[in-house]
């Protein structure tokens, strides 16, 4: 996988180059204007966003070659939007719905090291969906910090709905809190149904709103640690005697993360069959910290990682400029 991963990432980025990387493109590639990242602009009136205001990027992103349908590309010093494709359409977001599951309930339990008993209600379910799991069992005693890397890192299902009653007493009270989080953002064209992401045609949102969001969450310092973290460490337990290890859905692939001055420090994948292959990633390039959010490739567990492909499109992009910049 490691080799396969590689020589696609190779592949793509002599084609990018063959195209002439400051080359005019299409419409896809944003060409003027200020664009509103944040929020939306009656988001900001209610003045519950700090205004992050991002001015277009000039056309040098080639996106030509994503595999994934949509997406989104920005640097967060400054907000610019560097790139972005079908950045407003509906799409189903998978598992990506956990960035919001994850800072809802930072936001709303205290006690990050309180231990609860895994209820036992929420696995029926979650098994005849086939969603995701960490591993955690029920009735088995979880600190909630544990359950918070266990949302994010192996995109657990039971970590998500456990932690989601503990902070609002029902996965329902739960979502309802989300939704108005969304409308504080000004993620307008957002809506949740569950707390896993799994699939529901009310269920969606856009690359763009997503973005609000991860930058958003991104803010929080223990949403970033737990973001950017490869594994995690459950201490024993009552279910597990010798302690659980939690690994990233991302990081868990055999892939070289850096990139030309840096490296992709964090991420949360996404798949159903609806939603295809998405990907949600945070980089750091040289001093410049940039966020890619792509939904609706084509894959899934069992064949090359396209979202993940694609992160590194773009991000080699942004260094094949840096370079292209300080040549001159």
């Amino acid at each position: 996988m490691k080799e396969q991963v590689k020589r696609r990432s190779k592949r793509r980025k002599n084609r990018a180059a063959e195209a002439g990387i400051a080359a005019v493109l299409s419409a896809v590639v944003v060409i003027g204007g200020i664009y509103a990242f944040a929020g939306s602009e009656s988001a900001r009136r209610r003045g519950k966003v700090p205004s992050l205001v991002m001015e277009y990027a000039q056309p040098e992103i080639d996106l030509s070659g994503l595999n994934s349908r949509a997406g989104i590309l920005v640097r967060l010093s400054d907000g610019q939007v560097i790139a972005r494709q079908r950045q407003d359409e509906k799409i189903f977001p998978a598992s990506l719905t956990k960035i919001m599951t994850c800072i809802i309930a930072l936001e709303t339990i205290d006690d990050l090291e309180a231990e609860i008993s895994m209820p036992e209600d929420i696995f029926p379910p979650l098994y005849a969906d086939n969603a995701s799991m960490a591993g955690v069992l029920p009735g088995e005693h979880v600190k909630i910090m544990d359950l918070l890397y266990g949302i994010i890192l192996p995109s657990g299902g039971e970590c998500s709905a456990a932690a989601a009653e503990y902070a609002a007493g029902s996965q329902e009270a739960f979502v309802k809190l989300m939704n108005e989080k969304a409308q504080e953002l000004g993620m307008d064209n957002t809506h949740f149904e569950n707390v896993t992401g799994l699939h529901d045609e009310n269920h969606y949102t856009t690359v763009s709103d997503l973005a609000v969001l991860l930058e958003y969450a991104l803010r929080n310092d223990t949403f970033e640690q737990i973001f950017s973290s490869k594994e995690h460490f459950v201490s024993p337990t009552d279910g597990h005697p010798e302690g659980l290890m939690l690994k990233s859905s991302m990081f868990v692939l055999e892939q070289d993360w850096t990139v030309g001055r840096g490296e992709i420090r964090g991420g949360k994948t996404g798949y159903t069959d609806q939603s295809g292959l998405c990907l949600a990633t945070e980089a750091m390039l040289g001093n410049e910290k940039y966020i890619a959010v792509t939904a609706g490739a084509e894959g899934n567990h069992s064949t090359e990682p396209y979202h993940v492909l694609d992160a590194f499109y773009l991000y080699d992009q942004v260094e094949n400029l840096w370079q292209v910049t300080k040549d001159e």
